[in-house]
């Protein structure tokens, strides 16, 4: 049930490690970074939702409710793997890592809900576990291939030709196309789904029958919402152009322009009568959302503002502080480089391991205390990257984020999972990355004005701040209200 997290991780995987290199290869700047690595949480944050709300109200006798999405996502994001490190062109570069990170996010989304679906409660602390596991095996694997292809076959890690992607990492790519291809389809085909009820099936297909009550309420809370959202992007982006300050905050400037909108949309639909449309349940399930999910929001806001910050800035961060070159095409950047692409792979070899180890813990103490323990390690292991002169130290610090990492992507998921409504599993854990991909979203808009402007163009700080930010993280999961596991306890 699983197993196709695997090759989705070796996308993934890939796409972290490399994904700044192949940037500043073709030119990048380094302070501009962030804002071409906003395509992959803007992307994520329209496509989750969609595809878990339609996947919740898919129904195929042969293929089941989540497994087609499955099978068009792996189909679409290897395409896309192939294609990303023949990119000739940065602006190339960008819009295949638009359209990669879409693809994968159609395959993943649904992977969150299948635990949901098919496990009890009881058991979804380690099917989350597994996934966590599956992840970790085909991270490690994936981040360690340019390595192996440049160290074990001999192929360059490095080009001659300015502008060129090294064949070590081409060479990577076209591997985890494969592994991601094979592994969902293993999935899609060897599981089977429990069918909707009679009741949920006549309601697939009726969608009258879908109407959302308390209509006259909604559509005064949409309107509401709407304009104050649309005020205070209006005020924000006036206050950006203004001061003159960094062009990439204009993205979540104009992003709660956009979503205002979008809630003033939903309340007209209402006032036609048509609250049947999947758009108006989407508003309305957003804000009708589970507390508990609410109280995870502020805890995954910081653990992913801290991740967003390793992915992007370790690479600059390893090579200038450790390795003391910015020049993509020296000896030293490229062995830096190469080094970055291992310590990913320690982590999330850790991570498989500490995936194993989780549920135990979370049975002895709770799972909160759990992930407050996890995300500390991590915090740790992020800031201690300043104080490390001999890389190969540096394995020590990935410790910690491996354990974060495995905590992260799997004790979130299993208090989540136990207060939603069944019926909507999909759409709300679509919502859930929300709250992963807006401090993405902001990570993307701040972290090169704060590089700049605050730590003197030296990324190594922005790995502190990212620290401190996972510290805060975890101290933040105590206030969560798991209801599931107290149930459980008595």
């Amino acid at each position: 049930m699983s197993f196709g997290f695997l090759g989705i991780q070796f996308g993934f995987a890939l796409q972290n490690a490399n994904t700044s290199r192949i940037f500043e290869t073709l030119g990048a700047e380094t302070s501009s970074l962030a804002l071409f690595w906003l395509a992959a949480p803007v992307t994520g944050l329209l496509i989750q939702p969609i595809i878990g709300f339609y996947s919740d109200r898919t129904w195929h006798p042969t293929w089941g409710r989540r497994r087609p999405y499955f099978a068009v996502g792996a189909l679409l994001a290897s395409l896309a793997l192939c294609v990303m490190p023949n990119s000739t062109a940065l602006w190339m570069a960008v819009g295949t890592l638009w359209i990669m990170d879409a693809s994968i996010n159609i395959s993943m989304e649904p992977f969150r809900a299948f635990v949901g679906d098919m496990l009890p409660p009881e058991q979804r602390t380690r099917g989350f576990a597994m996934q966590s596991f599956f992840i970790g095996i085909g991270a490690i694997v994936a981040s360690y291939l340019p390595w192996a292809f440049s160290n074990w076959f001999g192929i360059a890690n490095r080009s001659e030709v300015a502008g060129e992607i090294p064949d070590s990492v081409r060479y990577s790519f076209y591997v985890g196309a494969f592994m991601l291809f094979v592994t969902v389809m293993w999935t899609v085909f060897s599981t089977k789904e429990y069918p909707p009820q009679e009741g949920e099936q006549e309601g697939l297909r009726d969608r009258t029958k879908r109407k959302i009550e308390n209509e006259d309420i909604f559509r005064n809370r949409f309107v509401k919402l709407g304009l104050r959202l649309i005020v205070v992007g209006t005020l924000f982006t006036a206050l950006i152009l203004y001061k003159a300050l960094e062009k990439e905050l204009l993205v979540l400037a104009l992003g709660l322009v956009a979503f205002g909108c979008l809630f003033i949309l939903a309340a007209m639909y209402i006032k036609q009568g048509r609250s049947y449309l999947g758009f108006v349940h989407i508003a309305k399930d957003f804000l009708t959302m589970p507390r508990t999910m609410v109280q995870l929001a502020y805890v995954q806001f910081f653990s992913w503002f801290a991740l967003f910050a390793m992915w992007i800035y370790t690479t600059p961060a390893v090579t200038s502080h450790i390795f003391g070159s910015t020049d993509p095409t020296s000896a030293e950047y490229a062995s830096g480089a190469d080094l970055v692409g291992v310590l990913f792979g320690n982590y999330n070899g850790i991570a498989a391991l500490a995936a194993l180890f989780l549920p135990s813990l979370a049975k002895y103490t709770s799972r909160r205390v759990t992930h407050l323990i996890a995300l500390t390690c991590g915090g740790i292991g992020l800031a201690s990257f300043y104080f490390v002169s001999d890389p190969d130290w540096l394995w020590l610090s990935m410790v910690g984020v491996g354990i974060a990492w495995a905590s992260i992507l799997s004790i979130p998921y299993a208090m989540l999972s136990g207060s939603l409504p069944p019926s909507k599993m999909g759409y709300y854990m679509g919502v859930f990355n929300f709250f992963i991909v807006i401090p993405q979203i902001i990570a993307g808009t701040v972290l090169g004005f704060l590089l700049v402007h605050v730590f003197n163009n030296q990324p190594i700080f922005i790995l502190v701040t990212g620290g401190v930010s996972m510290i805060i993280s975890g101290l933040l999961s105590l206030r969560v209200s798991d209801q599931e596991e107290v149930e459980m306890h008595h």
